[in-house]
């Protein structure tokens, strides 16, 4: 029995679009001309709630290189740069606990309200904060 829904699997297409999508669906097509035309309207974005944990930032000009926030850090995300003294955090590794965010004593990093950080690299230079 689970071979056979394994067989079924392997041997069908998938029904959801890749992200990124390479070209935009009909049925999205249709509605962006409905909205040109007047008779349908786009829904605003829901804004993010006080106190929302997404990406990390990072103020350069404030950081002291304590090195307090590599410390509590449970996922490793962050490497300090002793040249500098300055810090990298790789996101495509962070939890999004902010307990660096909670230890920093002069509040270089801080919480905002970015969320969609999706990507095929995970070095890449927007999931990289420096």
């Amino acid at each position: 029995m689970i071979f056979k829904a394994l067989f079924q699997q392997l041997l069908t297409k998938p029904v959801t679009n890749c992200f990124p999508a390479k070209y935009m669906p009909k049925s999205v097509v249709g509605f962006l001309a409905k909205v040109e035309k007047g008779e349908a309207k786009l829904t605003p974005p829901v804004p993010v709630t006080e106190g929302f944990r997404g990406r990390i930032a990072y103020d350069r000009e404030k950081c002291i290189g304590c090195q307090l926030c590599i410390r509590v850090c449970p996922a490793r995300v962050i490497e300090f740069k002793p040249e500098e003294k300055k810090i990298r955090m790789y996101v495509a590794r962070c939890t999004y606990c902010a307990q660096c965010v909670d230890v920093c004593p002069v509040g270089a990093l801080s919480r905002s309200q970015d969320f969609l950080l999706a990507d095929y690299d995970r070095f890449s230079p927007d999931l990289i904060v420096e």
